[in-house]
């Protein structure tokens, strides 16, 4: 079932017409036999997939029902779905031209965890058609639309309703120069409006939340795809089902997997909400503009991956906050973060040369803990991009990085504050009428005193901790390193007034030259 489904929608993916081919019955056949290589010549025996002629195209059928019929009569899982079909085309310069009808009304239902879960359905006037290079084994351009879709999907704890507006979306594609695939694709849909109601009786949850956006947009591409070699290895899986055939041939297997790398060079992604809103019983939480970016490199010896999120616009239900701290709350956040120098290529270069099907497990526990100890050691870094909390008032940007991740982490960070004499003005005043908010402000005058001013105004707080224990703020040196394993001697007090006259004296990290308050400088 998981090979069949996607095959519903890209099933002529896996072929090559010939250049002017006629389309005939003949090459419906042919059409047949190149697709059972990738879905199983099962698929078609069953019915699932059928390949016919249809005027100057050939038809594929997804027939979902005849899926339902294979399946295991005790997952009590229940299908109405209407078939799917592609019309495909065969160009004089080899490449397929595609379309698709993808309007549905359909539900399933199914006895899960929490007992029998159901969803149900519909996509209105959904249409798609682009031009398929089986060269690439990706679409080189492809458009599609639909003028809305709803969906409700219910368990004994929860209920939720989805719809949206009118949808668009595109992608290309071209060659790469590692012989990949490059592509972008782009999609906007409207009205997006999504409601969870809660009833678990057991946690005391009771209560309906909505989250809707007028305009939710997706931003996609990716670098060096590997499509080809990806579907080789999905022909290998289906000629290879069988416990017995597959050891016998795993020395094929590890050369196609080491054909798929790097899998991709680089992938990035993007939602993007506008006039994002949340209601609930404590009232309305939004931003007029939220979005969440990802990105990954591939399988390679110096790797990247990059986290973000951004909002402007903030707004929280005041009723929930002290009148004091409404002024603190930060209106706009851009934050970043994420990994580098992660060498992912040596992990899976060792691991695939490693395995035996033939032993159990394939991989051993030893081998496992050599992995982790060889890409630990390469120093792989957690990484904060430069990020900023902010409101009219008030800025705070930071950045940093850490490269050990035992009890005692090798890391720096660099915070930026602008406005800070603003926050202690609005403690102290709070303060006057209500008492417990005076206890904050002793805390902000100590923080206050390990910054640094920068010539713009700003305070600067370097924070360093290393793997022996030690932590220095601006140079100086709050806590020393640990004793030394066996070390019977005190000498903490020597280690205080050696760090700290190294580190202080000269300023490093932290002197005229501005520490990191110049990096942070966006």
């Amino acid at each position: 079932m998981n090979r069949m489904l996607p095959v519903a929608f890209t099933a002529l993916l896996f072929c090559a017409p010939a250049f002017g081919q006629t389309v005939d019955s003949q090459g419906a056949k042919q059409l047949s036999d190149d697709l059972s290589r990738y879905v199983g010549k099962q698929a078609l025996d069953k019915g699932i997939l059928k390949v016919s002629v249809e005027g100057d195209a050939y038809k594929i059928l997804f027939d979902f029902k005849a899926l339902a019929e294979i399946l295991p009569k005790q997952g009590q899982v229940k299908f109405d779905f209407a078939p799917y079909a592609l019309l495909v085309k065969p160009r004089s310069d080899g490449t397929w031209n595609v379309s698709m009808d993808f309007s549905q009304s359909a539900s399933f239902e199914f006895n899960g965890p929490e007992g029998l879960q159901s969803t149900q359905f519909s996509i209105k006037d959904g249409k798609g058609s682009g031009v398929y290079d089986p060269a690439l084994a990706a679409f080189i351009s492809g458009a599609s639309s639909l003028a809305g879709m709803t969906m409700a999907s219910k368990d004994a704890k929860q209920q939720t309703e989805a719809s949206t507006g009118a949808g668009t979306a595109t992608i290309t594609g071209t060659k790469a120069a590692n012989g990949g695939v490059d592509f972008t694709t782009s999609q906007k849909i409207s009205n997006f409006v999504e409601t969870i109601k809660f009833n678990d009786p057991e946690k005391g949850l009771n209560f309906p939340v909505t989250v809707k956006s007028p305009e939710l947009s997706v931003e996609a591409s990716g670098k060096g795809v590997q499509t080809r070699p990806l579907l080789d290895l999905l022909a290998f899986a289906v000629a290879n089902e069988d416990e017995k055939t597959l050891k016998a041939n795993q020395a094929q297997l590890k050369s196609l997997l080491l054909a798929a790398l790097p899998v991709w060079e680089r992938i990035d992604g993007n939602y993007g909400f506008k006039d994002f809103a949340v209601d609930s019983p404590l009232g309305t939480f939004g931003a007029t503009q939220l979005s969440t970016a990802f990105g990954s490199d591939g399988v390679s010896q110096n790797g990247k991956v990059t986290y973000g999120i951004k909002a402007s616009g903030l707004t929280v239900p005041q009723q929930l906050l002290p009148s004091w701290s409404v002024a603190l709350l930060p209106t706009d956040i851009d934050l970043n973060f994420g990994g580098a120098n992660i060498d992912l290529d040596s992990m899976a270069k060792k691991a695939i040369e490693a395995f035996d099907l033939n032993q159990d497990p394939p991989l051993s526990p030893e081998f496992g803990d050599q992995l982790k100890a060889d890409f630990l050691a390469k120093a792989p870094k957690v990484v904060i991009g430069h990020s900023t909390v902010k409101n009219k008032d008030l800025e705070i940007a930071l950045e940093g990085e850490m490269t050990s991740f035992g009890e005692k982490p090798d890391a720096n960070l660099t915070v930026d504050v602008a406005g800070f004499d603003k926050i202690m003005t609005r403690l102290q005043d709070a303060a006057k009428s209500e008492p417990e908010v005076g206890q904050y402000v002793p805390a902000a005058l100590m923080v206050k005193g390990f910054a640094k001013t920068l010539p713009d105004g700003r305070l600067e707080w370097v924070v360093n901790t290393k793997a022996d224990g030690s932590v220095t703020i601006n140079g100086v040196m709050l806590k020393p390193a640990d004793p030394a394993a066996g070390d019977g001697v005190d000498n903490s007090d020597g280690a205080d007034d050696s760090s700290g006259g190294d580190n202080g004296g000269g300023d490093n990290g932290g002197g005229d030259n501005g520490g990191a308050g110049a990096k942070l400088n966006p």
